[in-house]
């Protein structure tokens, strides 16, 4: 059973200018970066892992020596490789004026307030200058889950990653996949209205959202389940690719470094139980 998602893992075509862009832009601190072996994530050789941590999470860029394709220029929202980091911020719109050169917006008119229906949160959608897409959250100060309450940086409204949302063509199919894991429900919406499309930067949205959560602390995993716009045809991203992300997992599970997929490809990575 998972324990805890221990980081998320990017794939970069250029892991030391992306890295720049995570301090430079959002307030990440890098904590290392070492010459790893890449079986583990399918593919061949080595590659250049940069570890980057906000708060209390982490994630990690990966520069494979075998480079895959670049993110795709069509893709979408609601394309079923899509998954993005939301990064939970202070002061949102201070958040995103300090974004650089090189960063494209995916909502429209961002920031944009959803209704308590839909959360209830502040928030905008952008991509970084390789095209992953990431998302700033804002939370309501009587409403913040109490993980986020009194959390603050010093120098950079962005105080942590909440989760990473993935998209899934079948909600009850994801949702089993990942039970039988040990993450557990923690919350079900069906996000609609022009709220949604701004953010999402589609016309007619209506979104199943589920929050999946491990039993250790954040981040948590969540399901963007398109009942319209229908999902995107883009075809899955190859292991080396750059919109092929990896959530790493803490798991009793499993005693070696494996790599499974979800339903719709998401990759996971499961590292045995300290």
């Amino acid at each position: 059973m998972i324990q805890s998602i221990e980081r998320i893992s990017l794939t970069a075509a250029d892991a030391a200018t992306l890295a720049r862009f995570y301090i430079e832009a959002i307030g990440f601190r890098e904590t290392g970066r070492q010459r790893i072996e890449a079986a583990a994530y399918g593919v061949d050789g080595q590659a250049l892992a940069v570890s980057l941590v906000l708060g209390q999470q982490e994630i990690e860029l990966v520069q494979f020596d075998r480079a895959g394709a670049p993110y795709p220029a069509d893709a979408s929202s609601h394309d079923p490789i899509f998954q993005h980091i939301a990064l939970v911020t202070t002061d949102i719109r201070s958040a995103l004026a300090r974004l650089t050169a090189g960063m494209r917006m995916i909502s429209k008119d961002a920031p944009v307030a959803l209704p308590a229906s839909s959360g209830g949160v502040t928030a905008a959608k952008f991509r970084d200058p390789e095209g992953h897409p990431l998302e700033f959250l804002q939370f309501p100060k009587a409403s913040a889950p109490d993980q986020w309450r009194g959390v603050a940086m010093p120098d950079h409204p962005c105080i942590g990653i909440d989760h990473s949302a993935l998209v899934a063509t079948d909600t009850l199919r994801s949702i089993r996949f990942y039970s039988e894991r040990g993450l557990s429900v923690t919350a079900r919406t069906i996000n609609t209205g022009p709220e949604q499309d701004r953010l999402d930067g589609v016309q007619g949205a209506e979104v199943e959202v589920t929050a999946l959560s491990p039993a250790g602390p954040t981040p948590h995993v969540e399901l963007l389940r398109y009942r319209s716009p229908m999902a995107a045809t883009t075809a899955a991203a190859a292991d080396a690719d750059v919109a092929a992300t990896r959530l790493i997992v803490r798991t009793a599970a499993c005693n070696s470094k494996i790599m499974i997929s979800d339903p719709d490809g998401h990759r996971m990575v499961l590292l045995p139980a300290s």
